[in-house]
């Protein structure tokens, strides 16, 4: 059987899921798109050749698949380690099983779990989000009831020492009336039009630039190949900017930031399903971010620094959202990466 006659599906070529089809002998004869992307491998390069010499060393998942052939009966493994030459260790749930047609195949299928955890973290961040707003209008209105209440009391009172307490009462108001609308984020709807990435990418590196010295370095990895994206150009601005000077007060203004750019294929956001899409990456080689932070770096008031406020990744996750993207952080001691995903088309329901 052809791989050709495999490609021919369409379906196949949109799933997420990493698809490999094996003959007995457990040889490739066809991966899809999402597998080429998961091991940087085309089809022309995977085709026939044995699944051993993708997978190295993964004698388990072999013995799995060799019991499928032998008994007709699949199989399916969760939470399952892979090392991939390309990409370094995943955690997968794989699914094995036999598909006959002209002759006898084997299907795996490989589920990324920080994808779905990912979906799982967002649904959650996007709920919290709704709180936070509702909340910070209830505030908003009691405190200014509150700070008039104080400058009409102010208007009464002849002492200076008494106004003194009033003055207190107006300039805790004006905070935290500052604070709730930071909370809910700008007002406007975002003005989208066609927008270049690396525009965005070398206009933040200036503004940062100014404010560093030549003890922080910046690398540029872009694919220049990325079309423009349909994106608010002011508020894409805010989110890398927020995002890189974040990673310069984490590492005291001396390391390394990249800036990377690729295209992603068959990506999904807000359970909206698009074929391409792009992805930006922010890498630095500072100390990382404490583990106890890292599953809710993304919600309002959580900061790991003494002077934040901790709502600056929270404006980068609503911002983000409203132009219809996603953002992640994986952060270890020398390396933390955010990634920033937006979609270079409009949505398709899955």
């Amino acid at each position: 059987m052809s791989h050709n006659a495999f490609a021919s599906n369409d379906v196949l070529e949109s799933l997420s899921t990493s698809i490999l089809i094996l003959d007995s002998a457990l040889r490739v004869c066809y991966i899809n798109t999402a597998t080429e992307i998961l091991f940087e491998i085309s089809q022309r390069q995977a085709e026939n050749i044995p699944l051993q010499t993708l997978l190295p060393g993964e004698r388990k998942l072999f013995k799995s698949l060799e019991r499928v052939v032998s008994s007709g009966q699949a199989l399916i493994e969760r939470e399952v380690h892979l090392f991939l030459p390309a990409s370094g260790e995943v955690l997968v749930d794989c699914s094995m099983k036999m598909l006959d047609v002209d002759d006898s195949y084997v299907i795996l299928e490989l589920a990324l779990l920080d994808y779905q955890q990912r979906i799982t973290r967002d649904e959650n961040l996007h709920t919290q989000q709704q709180v936070v707003r509702g909340l910070a209008h209830e505030i908003k209105n009691p405190l200014g009831g509150l700070r008039g209440a104080a400058q009409l009391l102010e208007r009464q009172l002849d002492s200076e020492d008494l106004k003194e307490y009033t003055r207190i009462i107006i300039t805790e108001a004006d905070r935290l009336q500052n604070l709730m609308n930071r909370m809910l984020g700008p007002n406007q709807q975002p003005e989208k039009r066609h927008t270049n990435i690396h525009e965005i990418l070398q206009h933040v590196r200036q503004l940062v630039d100014i404010e560093v010295d030549e003890r922080l370095r910046f690398k540029i990895d872009y694919d220049p190949s990325i079309p423009e994206l349909y994106a608010d150009f002011d508020q894409l601005i805010q989110i890398f900017l927020n995002i890189v000077r974040n990673a310069v007060q984490a590492m005291h203004g001396v390391g390394l930031i990249i800036l990377r750019t690729r295209i992603q294929r068959n990506i999904t956001i807000e359970k909206q399903y698009y074929k391409l899409g792009v992805l930006v990456e922010i890498e630095d080689n500072g100390p990382g971010i404490p583990e106890s932070l890292q599953d809710s770096l993304f919600y309002p008031l959580v900061t790991g620094r003494a002077d934040g406020t901790g709502l600056g990744l929270y404006l980068v996750q609503n911002l983000v959202q409203r132009n219809g993207g996603t953002v992640c952080c994986c952060s270890k001691p020398g390396q933390t990466i955010f990634s920033v995903t937006f979609p270079l088309e409009f949505a398709r329901e899955r």
